[in-house]
């Protein structure tokens, strides 16, 4: 039977500037309204203004391609003087945690009044300004390190140049004189942003408050391989920004934990790195951390030591046959005919045996194989490795 292939889906910037663009369509429907009941004190020419379409808006993409996307719902309030709209976050197939999550703009005009051409770039006049800020749910930054500076919201360059487009175009669209600022404001709010963001890594790169506003194409990727990798090179700009020195890549939440038991480095050192150890040690590398600590447990450590560079089961699960020839080219002293289902059930073995007299040499001898593996990928630069336990404690280490 064929694997049914996986959706893809939109980011939370791509969201972001489709309610914003319906917002500013919505805006700038209601400054015609008011010019043409009279509210307006100038008496301006009045262009026909494109009404919002209440069941989809299109904007345009990094690579210049373009996505329609349903809106939610819209409004006014304040007289006209404030218009909202909203678009749910689709990911796709992916398990993001802000798939169904509602992304609102709000949009207002800002600074003084004047009258001005209303189209952008080349043909206007007095160039729009857009301005951007976080509200409800968006995270604030709070460290450095990142590509937006410290108490700025934590809507990321990409999807702030996509938001300007998509409020240009709407703006565009006007053509001719309007009554209004030199620059509109668009306030990007995720309701359930805070909730969410307590299941992110945010608080971790020093994001408070809410979910940060990402992505660089637009699009979100099945079990995307760029988010992961994404963050992690994030957490080590922080890391670098502060001052540290060394880093901790973990496998898993189980094993950074066991580290920070045990040794307490600062919060900014602990990088989740998961599968992507190759990735991970030459990033951290390329960083100039002095020295690097790698915490797994038994079957992440066991295919390390075994110079795997990409541990998840999908990329071939452990070989049991090869393992067991592994450890016992280590010296470990397995009886003939033992057999192992499982890469665990070595390791209870090994534990079963230390009770009854094995020391723990064999253990240390798959940190230490670890270790030789990860600083042939750092280039030198200091690995120490640490096995925890599946009761998430270390049990031995590489030195």
């Amino acid at each position: 039977m064929r694997k049914k292939a996986l959706r893809s889906g939109y980011t939370t910037g791509a969201c972001a500037a489709a309610a914003a663009k319906a917002a500013a369509l919505l805006l700038l429907s209601a400054e015609a309204q008011k010019r043409g009941s009279g509210n307006d004190s100038n008496n301006l020419r009045t262009c026909e203004l494109p009404s919002l379409r209440t069941n989809a808006v299109e904007i345009p993409f990094p690579d210049r391609s373009r996505v329609k996307f349903r809106v939610r719902g819209s409004g006014a309030r304040g007289q006209g003087k404030t218009a909202w709209a909203s678009v749910i976050k689709d990911a796709g197939d992916d398990p993001d945690v802000t798939h169904g999550a509602e992304i609102v703009a709000e949009a207002r005009l800002a600074g003084k009044r004047e009258s001005v051409n209303a189209s952008v770039g080349a043909r206007c006049n007095v160039p729009l300004r857009v301005i951007i800020k976080g509200g409800e749910g968006v995270g604030m930054v709070t460290k450095p390190g990142l590509s937006i500076p410290v108490g700025e919201p934590a809507i990321n360059p990409v999807p702030r140049k996509m938001i300007e487009e998509a409020v240009g175009e709407a703006v565009d669209s006007g053509r001719g004189m309007l009554q209004r600022a030199p620059a509109i404001e668009i306030t990007i709010i995720v309701p359930q942003g805070e909730k969410l963001a307590k299941k992110t890594l945010n608080h971790r790169l020093g994001i408070v408050g809410g979910i940060s506003i990402l992505g660089t194409t637009g699009i979100v990727k099945p079990v995307s391989t760029e988010a992961w990798t994404a963050t992690i090179a994030s957490s080590m700009d922080v890391a670098q920004a502060t001052g540290l020195a060394e880093i901790v890549l973990s496998a898993g939440r189980s094993s950074e934990k066991s580290h920070m038991n045990a040794y307490n480095l600062p919060e900014e050192a602990y990088v989740l790195m998961g599968d992507y150890l190759e990735y991970s040690l030459r990033e951290a590398a390329m960083h100039g951390f002095e020295k690097v600590h790698l915490c797994a447990q038994w079957a992440k450590m066991l295919k390390i030591a075994m110079a795997t560079p990409q541990t998840h089961v999908r990329f071939g699960a452990i070989d049991i046959t090869k393992a067991v020839e592994f450890l016992s080219s280590l010296g470990m002293n397995i009886p003939e005919g033992k057999d192992f289902n499982t890469a665990r059930e070595i390791f209870d073995y090994i534990i079963d045996a230390s009770a009854g007299g094995i020391h723990e040499l064999p253990l240390r001898k798959i940190c230490r194989s670890a270790k030789k593996y990860a600083e042939t990928i750092t280039g030198g630069v200091p690995v120490a490795s640490y096995l925890v336990s599946y009761k998430g404690e270390i049990v031995v280490a590489s030195e």
